[in-house]
């Protein structure tokens, strides 16, 4: 059955996902519009903590389930199975270090990516459980610590410095790993009464806020593109095949075991989405001979912008027939 066109353009129109493409505009045009860089980790870190927190006073209300025990075991396992699959796939191509750079950045998250999926979810009006923000925190550090560990495994001189137990206490306490965790936990043990007067700036302001960041992320991505096209067609391909392959395969599996649909449509981002935040701060320390010109711009110049603009309406088409 064809997507539906006026679905389609209704999502395009989305405000958030226009300001992304005014800002990729901007870099275009040279513009010399600029966000300060202190300003967007405000913006960041702001986005990660109210979805922590809503995440967390959603937990908190939420009776544990089989769907949920199961929702999470098949986020985490993802974490896992990505890294693995990416890596053999450009093993051979791109040589273990920037093999194992690209698995960490695709079986890990882009958290950005699952506030759009949820802002898609609001306009929707479609409820979605507050584990699944359990679920993207879940799948931040593992994914790293494969992509060393893939790395380690193929190459007899050791490819990382570092050990394991390092890498995992890096990955955690990573400042948006740390805002995400922490928030999380606050929202379970915070009164619902009381976190009614915090509710103006955990709900109200953040579509705003989250326009402000889209519009820098677009410009950032426009400068990550232009010096990714060196690279060659092959991985730019990899760049929209990955996300699309790992998306759909979720949000079709996720229906096996009754999830409901803002749940299974969370999981397919977070299974398509590439992180460009904490994977590179890690790989750049564990696995210092991959090129961060190649897994960087792959993620926020490529699978970034498919995932705000196209996946996420094909993920939620595929859960919608499937």
């Amino acid at each position: 059955m064809p997507m539906d066109l006026s679905s389609l353009m209704y999502n395009l129109s989305n405000p958030t996902l226009l300001f992304f493409i005014l800002g990729i505009i901007a870099a275009g045009l040279k513009s010399d519009l600029e966000i300060p860089p202190t300003t967007v980790k405000f913006i960041a870190y702001y986005l990660l903590l109210a979805i922590g927190f809503k995440g967390g006073q959603e937990l908190a209300h939420s009776a544990w389930s089989g769907e949920m025990a199961m929702t999470l075991l098949a986020a985490l396992l993802m974490s896992f199975l990505v890294p693995v699959f990416v890596f053999y796939v450009l093993k051979k191509k791109m040589g273990i270090w920037n093999a194992g750079a690209i698995a960490a950045t695709y079986g890990s998250v882009s958290a950005v990516t699952f506030v759009s999926a949820i802002a898609f979810l609001d306009n929707k009006g479609v409820h979605f459980g507050g584990h699944m923000v359990a679920a993207m925190a879940l799948m931040e550090a593992p994914a790293i610590v494969m992509g060393v560990m893939l790395v380690q495994w193929s190459n007899p001189l050791r490819g990382s410095r570092q050990g394991i137990g390092q890498m995992v206490k890096h990955a955690l306490s990573n400042g948006s790993v740390l805002i995400i965790l922490g928030s999380l936990i606050i929202g379970i043990f915070s009164d619902s009464k009381q976190a009614e007067g915090i509710k103006p700036f955990t709900t109200d302001i953040f579509k705003g806020f989250l326009s402000v960041f889209l519009l820098d992320m677009g410009m950032q991505t426009a400068k990550r593109f232009a010096a990714f096209r060196h690279a060659g067609k092959t991985l730019m391909l990899c760049g929209i095949l990955f996300p699309m392959f790992f998306g759909s395969l979720a949000a079709a599996l996720s229906g096996l075991w009754g999830a409901g649909i803002g749940d299974r449509f969370l999981l397919a981002i977070l299974s398509a989405s590439a992180s460009y935040i904490a994977v590179p701060a890690s790989m750049k320390m564990a696995v210092p001979k991959a090129d961060p010109g190649i897994y960087v711009p792959m993620a926020i110049g490529v699978t970034f912008p498919f995932n705000i603009s196209l996946g996420l309406p094909l993920y939620y088409f595929i859960i919608e027939h499937l």
